[in-house]
């Protein structure tokens, strides 16, 4: 299912649009994914729906358009719950949702120096718009307040794509659409500020002063205020024309010149290090690659050990062929040092062990949250087992965004341990009305073939956890997308019982910005490659 709030208000499920009757029933349904997955009383939704004009028996009026509701939406989406109703949204199903994400990934993007993947990434936000937020719904009072709502964080947005825009260099386009904003938002100071950097930087400085003079009378006649500090000295930057306003070039990259592949290998726990070993060997050796191995210690005084534990290991890898590296240092701070770590060496995987604490709790720590978060490459988290990767390559999968990244984890390590892969998805239940997950596995199979060559085989379980547990049984390796709403919700309990209960080790992996390991070699950024369709 897929619902759409940024602009006229639209459902959609398997490629067709949904019909959902007249207009009562669609303003509900509007009302209710303003307050997705949450409880709406229908005190709430009458007054909303009617507000003074309520006919006189508007609970039963409520009812019939909840009826209505239901008859045009899939089983079970609408749900009655006291003290109302409720519409269940799955992650990454409501496009407001989408946006949010992908503008939290452009900031911390923009915030880690990656500019170009943070405008793209902003980018890909804004183009989720079709125009107003609820648009049809333009005179109804619930959707005024939330548009209202909406522009603004749309507004915000837009400003932060300039900002990574502005520190690319495309000062010439922006003007324009820096005009326009401006005209329409003079009060909006951060807007005037870049309009004033574009205008300076394309060699306009006269009308960069200009537009600080507009930018003042309007704050003076419609507020009564000077300008902030922060646009007094830009306008002070300008007329001593300070070098600190020009953009940096960025440096040419080599010709022909190719980055070396990479790996990183975060170890925390001595004791888990054949495990991680045992996944990340094969991934090295087909294509090769460097492997990069990180001990991180919060004590000084075990540096000295540390290095000499890991550089018996890095021997050992070169020893059997593989191309290693290692490094041991003090951090405080873990998380950001590995989100750093794989930044700054531009890998294409970070292979870490699953700490207890995210068995324990279902939810990542403090520093894991960082490196959830920050680190721009697929990161893999390892739940060890007694058991080596012996067997198929198993990706349950439900066509998420990261159940690709998890497939194509997935088809690396099947490809190169030459082992079967298979992508699995629940089985029909026709007393539920619910068919199997066969045409979504077919999907998914086909991208593999067609993008990497190698076959994988759809694998139909039972629905719930026990049929996925009892689908692993005879696994090599068990390779899970998380949710994309793992900063929220965490592990989820159907994938926290995999992570506890399942056979083989199993890895948990949030897809990056970066290429995956499978990318092309002159693929530069995750916009560029993808085995999804």
């Amino acid at each position: 299912m897929e619902f759409r709030i940024l602009g006229p208000l639209e459902v959609w499920d398997g490629g067709g649009e949904v019909s959902l009757g007249g207009p009562k029933p669609r303003a509900l349904l509007a009302v209710l994914l303003l307050h997705p997955n949450e409880v709406v009383s229908a005190d709430r939704l009458i007054d909303e729906l009617w507000g003074e004009d309520s006919p006189e028996r508007a609970a039963a009026a409520l009812r019939v358009n909840v009826s209505r509701l239901r008859k045009a939406l899939p089983q079970d989406l609408l749900t009655t719950r006291s003290p109302g109703y409720l519409v269940r949204v799955g992650p990454d199903e409501l496009d407001l949702h989408r946006f949010e994400r992908l503008v939290d990934e452009g900031r911390s993007l923009l915030a880690r120096g990656l500019a170009a993947d943070a405008s793209e990434r902003l980018r890909d936000a804004l183009s989720l718009w079709r125009g107003p937020a609820l648009a049809d719904f333009a005179y109804e009072t619930f959707a005024q307040a939330a548009n209202a709502r909406l522009e603004e964080i749309k507004l915000a947005a837009i400003e932060v794509r300039i900002d990574a825009d502005l520190v690319l260099g495309r000062h010439d386009e922006l003007v324009g659409e820096l005009q326009a904003l401006v005209g329409e938002n003079p009060l909006r100071e951060r807007l005037q500020m870049s309009l004033m950097t574009a205008l300076y930087r394309s060699g306009r400085q006269a009308e960069a002063l200009d537009a600080y003079k507009d930018a003042r009378r309007a704050l003076v006649d419609e507020l009564g205020i000077d300008p902030s500090p922060a646009l007094q000295e830009l306008e002070r930057a300008i007329l001593r024309q300070d070098p600190s306003l020009d953009v940096e070039a960025p440096a040419d990259a080599g010709v022909g010149e190719v980055a070396e592949r990479s790996i990183l290998v975060a170890i925390t726990d001595e004791t888990r290090v054949d495990a991680l070993l045992a996944v990340a060997e094969p991934l090295v050796r087909h294509p090769p690659r460097v492997m990069i191995l990180a001990r991180l210690v919060t004590d000084a005084a075990e540096l000295r050990s540390a290095s000499a534990w890991l550089e018996k290991h890095r021997s050992a890898l070169e020893a059997r062929g593989v191309v290693a590296r290692a490094a041991s240092f003090t951090s405080t701070a873990p998380g950001k040092e590995l989100a750093r770590l794989a930044t700054d060496l531009d890998v294409e995987l970070l292979l870490v062990d699953a700490p207890d604490e995210l068995l324990a709790e279902g939810a990542p720590d403090e520093q894991l949250t960082v490196v959830l978060a920050e680190t721009p490459c697929d990161v893999a988290l390892l739940v060890a087992r007694d058991a080596t990767p012996e067997g198929p390559v198993l990706v349950p999968f439900g066509g998420a965004e990261h159940d690709w990244a998890a497939v194509e984890l997935g088809a690396w390590f099947a490809q190169a341990h030459e082992a079967p892969l298979r992508l699995a998805g629940a089985a029909a239940v026709p007393e539920q009305g619910r068919r199997d997950a066969s045409r979504l596995l077919s999907h998914g199979a086909l991208a593999v073939q067609r993008v990497l060559g190698i076959s994988a085989e759809p694998f139909l379980t039972p629905p719930g956890d026990e049929g996925m547990l009892e689908a692993s049984r005879d696994a090599g390796l068990l390779v899970v997308g998380l949710s994309t709403r793992w900063h929220r919700e965490g592990l989820g309990p159907a994938r926290l019982r995999l992570a506890r209960e399942a056979t083989p080790p199993t890895l948990l992996v949030r897809r990056g910005l970066r290429p995956g390991g499978l990318a092309p070699p002159a693929a530069l950024t995750r916009f560029t490659w993808s085995i999804r369709p």
